[in-house]
């Protein structure tokens, strides 16, 4: 039994997902998704912000299946800090289905790069979001992303859109492939054509090495979890404009959420809502995610 408490108001995953009716197309990718512990296994991170609830592997890829996705992207959590042994375990009981991000220290070796990259990670995360994390000096990241480029690995960033002025000429300084979680936090509330969000698209045409992950209307909704009606021109606006560049996931189990747990098989329905041809949905949810992660 673990030995770690999940926060009392944190909510726990949704035990019995509805089955989409959207049929996923085939090779699907649910290119953003976490493991949790389990916390006797895998030891929460002290400097962690939050507590959640244990959600191993094996329930992970049992929602994979029960979905329609074929393969996974799992991304290192913060509450696991720096020590990616979860996600690495995650992976090797994957048997290549599934690709990871890692979160690193500054002092990394190229050794332990290395094993990560055997293992099946392709980038590193780094995260602006101060209530989840302390953050790190950009500088110490870009050497990071230096570090990293070679390896033909590319760099995750997760900030709010008021951070995204200060942090402008940083992205466009990586030397990387950036994807930047969930359109940037967008203030859904205000117009997607405002200055706001368009500052995030300026970066994007910019930037051709920056994509998006189009995830998350249940963070960002406003109006709540009927179809998110709100969220989806700002997911529409990314997927009509850099068709190429997107990526979509469930961000199961959904740290941290204390509103609202979503149903998996409804966000797998919000698809078509802000893809809404075949042929922006396979390039959404197969063909973007399979080079960006499988090519190698």
């Amino acid at each position: 039994m673990s030995t770690f408490t999940m926060d009392a108001d944190w909510l726990v995953y949704c035990q019995n997902p509805t089955k989409p009716r959207f049929t996923l197309p085939a090779g699907s990718i649910d290119a953003h998704c976490h493991v949790f512990g389990p916390g006797d296994q895998f030891p929460y991170a002290p400097e962690r912000k939050y507590t959640p609830c244990d959600a191993p592997a094996e329930k992970l890829f049992a929602l994979r299946d029960f979905l329609g996705f074929e393969r996974n992207v799992i991304v290192q959590a913060t509450c696991h800090g720096a020590d990616n042994r979860a996600v690495v375990d995650a992976l090797h009981k994957a048997h290549g289905r599934a690709r990871g991000i890692a979160t690193v220290r500054a002092n990394v070796t190229d050794q332990e790069l290395a094993e990560l990259d055997a293992a099946g990670v392709r980038g590193l995360r780094f995260n602006f979001v101060k209530r989840l994390v302390d953050t790190t000096p950009p500088e110490v990241l870009a050497q990071l992303a230096a570090r990293i480029a070679p390896m033909g690995w590319h760099t995750v960033i997760y900030f709010e859109a008021a951070d995204l002025p200060s942090l402008y000429d940083f992205l466009k300084s990586l030397p990387t492939i950036v994807v930047v979680d969930h359109m940037g936090r967008p203030d859904v509330s205000k117009s997607v054509d405002g200055p706001e969000f368009a500052l995030f698209v300026q970066l994007m045409r910019e930037c051709p090495n920056i994509w998006s992950k189009v995830t998350c209307p249940e963070r960002l909704t406003k109006t709540g979890p009927s179809q998110y009606a709100d969220v989806v021109p700002f997911a529409r606006h990314l997927v009509e404009t850099f068709p190429d560049r997107v990526l979509w996931g469930t961000d199961w189990p959904h740290p941290n959420l204390k509103a609202h747990m979503p149903d998996d098989g409804y966000l797998v329905d919000f698809i078509p809502s802000i893809a809404p041809t075949a042929e922006l949905q396979h390039k959404l949810l197969v063909a973007n995610p399979d080079r960006l992660y499988f090519s190698r």
